[in-house]
Parts: C-alpha cells; sequence; structure tokens
C-alpha cells in the first residue's frame, strides 16, 4: 500500500456503498484530450491560479485548521479575488479532504500563490495574474462543463493568461479542475493540474499534471515547507515548458512527511465499526440538506 497510490474511485465507490447510497457515482471519463503548448518562454509569461478553496464565510461555522466536514462553507459560483497584496484568507473545510491526518494549517499546501509569486519574483515566471479564480466543486458534471467552466475560461481571458495552475483538493475537485483544464486547453490557454488524486484527474484526461502522494488536501507540497511548495510549483512550470503531448503526468518524488499509514485510513469502510458508519450516514444527510439549501439560494449567473 506504501508505494501505490490510493485508487480513490474504488476506495469512494465501497465507502458510500456501505453508508447504504444506491448507484456509484459515474465519473467523468474520456478517450481524448485537448493540448495547447506553451507559446513563449515562460519568463515572459503571465500565469493564473485556480482554486477549489473557498473564501471564510462569517456566521458558517468553524471553517479553520482542524475543522470538522463544514458543508456551510460550500460556494456555487466561480469567484475571483486580487493576487496581489496580503493573501487571501482562504479554507477547506467544506471539502472532503484528509481530516485524519491533514489539518490545512497551511494556506501554502492547497493554494500556492505565495510560491507562485516566489517564482516570479525569481524570473521564473513572467508575472502572477491579476487575479486567482475559485472553481466550485461540484458532483453535476454537467454544470461544471456547461456553467463554471465557460465563466472561468472567460475570467482567464479577461485576465490574458498565458497559461493556468489549477489545485484540487477533494476527491470530486480533482474532477472539477480536470475538467476545467480541458476547458481551457480547449479555449486557447495550456494548464497544468496539481493533485493526489491520479485516478481521476488520469482518468478524465488532462493535458498535465503533477501528482503528489500526500493526503488529500496537499496537492500545492508539504505543509509548513516552503522549499517542497516550492518544488512541487517548479515540477507543474516544468510541464509547462516541456509537455509536448496531452497525459503528461509527472510524480513529484517528495514523500509525505507525517504518519506513513495514512493510506490505509481515508475512506476505508474496512475501519469503521457498525455505529461509525450509522454517524458518517447522519453527517453525510445533513450536509447533503445543506448543500441543497445553499445551491437554491444561491442566486442564477
Amino acid at each position: 500500500m506504501s508505494g501505490e497510490p490510493i485508487r480513490y474511485i474504488e476506495r469512494t465507490r465501497s465507502y458510500y456503498a456501505a453508508l447504504g447510497y444506491g448507484a456509484p457515482y459515474r465519473w467523468a471519463r474520456f478517450e481524448t484530450v485537448p493540448f495547447l503548448p506553451v507559446g513563449r518562454p515562460l519568463a515572459a509569461c503571465r500565469i493564473g491560479l485556480v482554486t477549489t478553496a473557498a473564501p471564510v464565510k462569517p456566521g458558517a461555522g468553524d471553517q479553520g485548521p482542524g475543522a470538522a466536514y463544514n458543508a456551510k462553507a460550500k460556494f456555487y459560483k466561480v469567484y475571483s479575488g486580487p493576487a496581489d497584496g496580503p493573501l487571501p484568507d482562504l479554507r477547506i473545510s467544506h471539502l472532503a479532504i484528509d481530516r485524519d491526518h491533514t489539518t490545512a494549517e497551511d494556506l501554502g499546501s492547497y493554494f500556492p500563490l505565495a510560491a507562485l509569486r516566489r517564482a516570479a519574483a525569481a524570473g521564473r515566471i513572467g508575472a502572477v495574474g491579476p487575479r486567482f479564480h475559485g472553481l466550485p466543486t461540484n458532483r453535476s458534471q454537467a454544470t461544471t462543463m456547461e456553467v463554471d467552466c465557460p465563466e472561468l475560461l472567460a475570467r482567464c481571458r479577461e485576465d490574458r493568461l498565458d497559461a493556468v495552475l489549477l489545485v484540487a483538493n477533494c476527491p470530486v475537485c480533482h474532477q472539477s479542475t480536470a475538467l476545467a483544464a480541458r476547458a481551457l486547453e480547449a479555449g486557447g490557454i495550456p494548464a497544468a493540474v496539481l493533485g493526489c488524486a491520479r485516478d481521476i484527474v488520469e482518468i478524465v484526461g488532462v493535458s498535465r499534471f503533477v501528482f503528489s502522494d500526500f493526503p488529500l488536501g496537499n496537492a500545492a507540497g508539504p505543509p509548513h515547507d516552503p522549499a517542497g511548495q516550492d518544488a512541487t510549483l517548479a515540477l507543474a512550470l516544468g510541464l509547462l515548458e516541456t509537455a509536448t503531448g496531452p497525459r503528461s503526468t509527472v510524480a513529484s518524488p517528495l514523500r509525505w512527511p507525517g504518519d506513513p499509514g495514512w493510506k490505509r485510513d481515508y475512506c476505508n469502510i474496512e475501519r469503521l465499526s457498525a455505529e461509525e458508519i450509522a454517524a458518517r450516514r447522519a453527517a453525510f444527510d445533513a450536509g447533503k440538506r445543506e448543500a441543497k439549501r445553499l445551491r437554491e439560494e444561491t442566486p442564477p449567473a
């Protein structure tokens, strides 16, 4: 297990079946993958950043490091924020990250804006895009492709980006960012995904993927390790430069600094008692109700 990536599609299918849900979720799958080379040296390129993290919502409950899953913190429309000035207060409490083995204390482990700024300061890239963009994590593939991706593409075009990095967190985030990367590539903007769920990204099919074999929530590098985060970003920038065709994947050589047994725990139904399974089913149902309420209250674009 320690040397093999988690098969998240299989793991989550077994998990939700044991919780009593019906037909397994059908993940997006494409045989062909759009690919567009970067047209000029990265030192002359403006690079954008897309995240599935959410701005803190006052009054929506605990969203801080170590918070339990919080459906009230979800968002359902593409948003944007300034990429200069103080680092934004973004959280991932609304996502199914690995809460047993990571606490999301370090923004740099899931939102690499600081690393991207360092790359710009060093001349590795020409500039950071003027805004970063938030992509909703939506189980509806149709909504992601027909609503969120066109809006994201339009904003990236407004920013005149030469390439975009997309950072995934939870399992569905990996599908959403992969679908968005495909849309950006097809729309004329090269893209690279950074993630920890290799099977999900590769079944969707993207041009460039940086795989970090870490607990979900750390796709931008190890927490509290700026050098490791810079190294992870460097892999993505290298792929933008060197990939010659679609489905180019590079695996980070970095190793998780925490508990080496983390892979056995995530959504592993065999490690849960009947009482724990019932409690998780109840919590998941409550989260779905809250998410449904938020979707219904979100005004249309």
